[in-house]
């Protein structure tokens, strides 16, 4: 698109913002137009209706051109390219949001940044639009929401260590089988007889549905917020992040299922052990971890990390078997691992140290879990952001709206039979009381 067609557009917007002005204005004081107000929208109309005269000649012009292949002929033909850039033009979401705010202020001229490429402002009318803000919100840049949805998988995010699946629609089914090589129905092997009449089996299918629920952040931002491109270029994404990465990773792990996943700790497949016969209280010993590794399913170990309360940290500092420590905290080895930070790994699975996990000694203060078990879907596309310069217009404020959409729930409805012994076997492991 033309530098010049794009000034031309937004000039348009303008002069249809400015129309739309004056009939709200009458509308909301239940009245007819003045004969000021009817001259200067006859002007207003006037002054439209020249500038999408401009606007089709400059289309048709272009056209011609990129036919007729004069625009070498008559030298370079200024381009814009933001079209093509994931964040139209905009250096930070600061920018962005700042722009966003000066559009809808009297006397403001729309940032052209802001239009559609390629569609012209929509005459006046009831119906949404994109190419007028105030008629449909300023979507936000996709490369925008992309960087808040990295924000939100930091290290100790816990959606990355499930079995997810990103969907396009709104569900998805996903077929199961829940028996074991040792069971007693499901797909089974025999050894046979020379001449001897194989036995038949079948598979035992189960049938497991998830359906995305929606976790939405709703931002009402301060003029003077809005101001500073720099504040909010650091602190809006990040908070964002920070709460949705919060409320996922607690679905996860404890999700009540009533318009939200349900966690992996509220499914029948929990495993509790219990704490040691004659342990003190607020204690922790080598056996407590030792026994709830045990109860992992074979293959997990190499999947299976540690949740745990920071108040467990010192408990476990102290803890070793024989003379060699269980706990290594990660670190640089020539200064010294404990010098240099507080976590890493405990009998050889990492550690994520989280305020999801309950206060030391009491039941879940140490969780031991093997997310693959934990079947995940997401909206594809990851986060969806909007904004609206009306819903809260009476405050002087803006809201910014994000939405993020997901559903889990565990790919297994209770704890696995072993082939010998009594005591089951669990991806999810929390340690008891004590």
């Amino acid at each position: 698109m033309s530098k010049h067609l794009r000034e031309l557009q937004a000039r348009k917007t303008a002069l249809v913002k400015d129309a739309r002005a004056l009939t709200d204005r009458a509308g909301a004081e239940n009245r007819d137009l003045s004969d000021e107000e009817v001259t200067a929208f006859e002007t207003l109309r006037t002054r439209i209706d020249a500038t999408s005269a401009a606007i089709d000649r400059e289309t048709a012009l272009i056209a011609d051109e990129a036919q007729l292949g004069v625009s070498a002929a008559l030298g370079p033909m200024v381009i814009d390219n933001r079209d093509a850039d994931p964040k139209r033009g905009f250096a930070t979401i600061g920018e962005f949001l700042q722009a966003v705010y000066q559009a809808d202020r009297p006397g403001q001229s729309i940032d052209a940044r802001l239009l559609p490429g390629g569609i012209q402002a929509a005459a006046p009318g009831s119906f949404g639009n994109e190419a007028a803000g105030q008629d449909g919100g300023f979507l936000v840049p996709p490369q925008f929401s992309q960087e808040i949805f990295k924000l939100s998988l930091g290290e100790d995010s816990l959606l990355p260590l499930t079995d997810n699946v990103e969907v396009s629609g709104n569900s998805m089914a996903f077929p199961k089988d829940e028996t074991t090589p040792w069971g007693t129905n499901g797909i089974r092997a025999y050894w046979q007889g020379e001449a001897a009449t194989a036995i038949p089996t079948k598979p035992v299918l189960g049938l497991a549905t998830l359906r995305l629920k929606k976790l939405m952040a709703l931002v009402p931002t301060t003029d003077e917020l809005l101001d500073d491109s720099n504040a909010l270029t650091s602190y809006l994404p990040e908070k964002v992040a920070l709460s949705i990465r919060w409320k996922t990773n607690e679905s996860i792990l404890f999700g009540a299922g009533s318009g939200l996943p349900i966690g992996c700790m509220n499914a029948g497949a929990v495993i509790t052990v219990a704490k040691e016969s004659g342990q003190a209280t607020q204690t922790l010993v080598p056996q407590n971890l030792a026994k709830m590794i045990a109860r992992l399913p074979p293959g997990s170990f190499s999947r299976a990390v540690w949740i745990l309360n920071n108040d467990v940290l010192p408990a476990l500092f102290t803890l070793s078997l024989g003379n060699y420590p269980i706990y290594l905290p990660t670190g640089n080895p020539q200064a010294g691992a404990i010098q240099s930070s507080p976590y890493g790994t405990l009998l050889g699975r990492p550690v994520i140290v989280s305020q999801h996990a309950n206060p030391f000694s009491s039941q879940g203060d140490v969780i031991l879990v093997d997310l693959s078990y934990y079947q995940t879907i997401t909206k594809a596309g990851g986060l969806q952001t909007a904004t609206s310069m009306h819903l809260y217009f009476d405050a002087d404020l803006t809201a910014f709206r994000t939405t993020f959409r997901m559903d889990g729930q565990s790919k297994i409805a209770a704890a696995i039979a072993p082939a010998k012994g009594s005591a089951t076997l669990s991806p999810y492991i929390q340690l008891g009381a004590r």
